[in-house]
């Protein structure tokens, strides 16, 4: 999801608004853990229900009309709830006043169910240089699938025509830039929705008909269960990585890079980085992407 500039943009984008015990539906504030809303601090998952509702995206502990029941999570080390009352005070009132925004992110299966990945270019104000799925801001007036639909085609180039795929809610993740305190104050804070869509083409087909959009995307790949199962248990928040059995030492990629297109291979060890603490962040898979991937495994 860009970095955009504040204003009208702002404005267009849909927010979260969070109702509890049948309270009123609020606008969260840019400070405030949605996770942290439903649950005591120390927990970071929770099952909510949660469905856009007249240009709001609502996340509550009941149904109500149209809403999905998913799983909500947060990292350990979320920076909005580990923010002292002093450092929420500090932040600039521009950024207190953004309100939660709301992303959607394509988990795209194909029929030989292999997933889409794609690397964020480098100049993106947040997560560059980091491996999620496609993605982007839902806008007003849309629904969930026309915004994931949309971001698919505007970032890859494709279009998945009605009848070509099913779909389903995969789980809510609250993700926050910078994504630990050690690197900043944050200065982004979204709920990502992440939907499954699985294509009846197989990923060759798929990927005829991509035309790629260097400004945001400069790598795709399309991932095998047993490589994405060994990224997925490579957790941010723990030394090492968990053994997921046997795995290729070296995956392919499609990298871009002024309008050129070439396959390379890569170092399956490149998905496995993890967030460092300080200094410049690593090319890696981000740590939602592995929680919907682990999410997306069970269900296989």
């Amino acid at each position: 999801m860009p970095g955009k500039g504040l204003g009208m943009e702002t404005l267009r984008r849909v927010v979260v608004y969070l109702s509890k015990e049948n309270s009123q539906p609020k606008r969260a504030w840019f400070h405030q853990s949605i996770v942290g809303h439903f649950c005591p601090s120390h927990e970071d998952s929770v099952m909510v229900n949660c469905g856009l509702d007249r240009n709001r995206f609502l996340v509550s502990d009941r149904e109500f009309a149209g809403s999905s029941r998913v799983l909500l999570q947060r990292p350990p080390f979320c920076p909005i709830k580990n923010l002292t009352e002093t450092q929420a005070t500090s932040l600039p009132a521009e950024i207190r006043d953004q309100g939660v925004d709301v992303g959607v992110a394509v988990l795209l299966q194909s029929a030989g169910r292999e997933v889409l990945l794609t690397r964020r270019s480098k100049n993106l104000s947040i997560f560059p240089n980091i491996w999620v799925p496609p993605g982007g801001h839902v806008e007003q007036d849309e629904q969930l699938l026309d915004a994931g639909l949309r971001e698919l085609q505007e970032e890859t180039g494709l279009w998945l025509p009605d009848g070509a795929f099913s779909w389903k809610t995969l789980a809510l993740w609250e993700s926050v830039y910078p994504p630990l305190l050690t690197r900043g104050l944050p200065n982004r804070h979204h709920v990502v929705i992440y939907l499954l869509l699985s294509s009846h083409e197989s990923h060759q087909q798929l990927q005829m008909r991509f035309q790629p959009n260097e400004a945001e995307v400069s790598a795709y790949a399309w991932l095998e269960p047993q490589v994405l199962e060994r990224v997925a248990a490579t957790l941010d928040e723990a030394k090492g990585t968990k053994a997921a059995g046997h795995f290729p030492e070296t995956v392919s990629i499609t990298e871009l890079e002024h309008s050129s297109v070439q396959t390379v291979t890569v170092p399956t060890a490149v998905f496995l980085g993890t967030a460092p603490a300080r200094g410049d962040d690593v090319e890696r898979v981000s740590t939602g992407t592995k929680f919907a991937l682990r999410l997306w495994l069970q269900s296989l």
